[in-house]
């Protein structure tokens, strides 16, 4: 599971609007000085990301909490959206310069094209197939005051 920290900003039925802030790798690196993303970094400062969560915890709007995303959703969600349209791009070209032969380079690069477009047709239908699927959804997982296999009982044992 992929955790990260933010605070609820908004809540609509079983789900949670969580504000996270986006960062990047550039505290822990050692050619900050050199380097064009960290001064791209320093120059736009910390930008935040807003996040629909299932509200699993309970959260209200003000609670410091920890989200999460399984591993494999997000690695089925991120070939999606890279891979689909390169191989449709790649496909598309081949097919077109098979069919026109060596000449065809305009219909090469129009085959990829149209490629490309159809591997992105392709990302848009597996994005609304799993808007709702539960699991492809971040969630709540806890309070980030609350430490990690620490849970809170109601259950007074005396």
């Amino acid at each position: 599971m992929i955790e990260e920290a933010g605070r609820v900003v908004a809540v609509e039925g079983a789900f949670a609007w969580v504000e996270t802030r986006r960062r990047t790798a550039c505290g822990s690196c050692s050619a900050q000085a050199g380097c064009g993303t960290s001064v791209l970094d320093k120059m736009f400062g910390q930008r935040m990301n807003r996040i629909r969560a299932l509200n699993q915890a309970e959260a209200r709007v003000g609670d410091e909490v920890i989200i999460g995303l399984s591993e494999s959703a997000l690695v089925r969600g991120s070939f999606a959206v890279y891979a689909i349209p390169l191989v449709g791009l790649f496909v598309g070209a081949g097919l077109a310069t098979a069919m026109s032969g060596a000449e065809g380079e305009g219909l090469a690069i129009l085959g990829g094209v149209l490629g490309l477009a159809a591997g992105f047709l392709a990302v848009r239908r597996f994005s609304r197939r799993i808007q709702t699927d539960r699991n492809y959804q971040p969630v709540v997982l806890r309070s980030a005051l609350q430490p990690v296999g620490f849970k809170v009982s109601l259950h007074n044992p005396s």
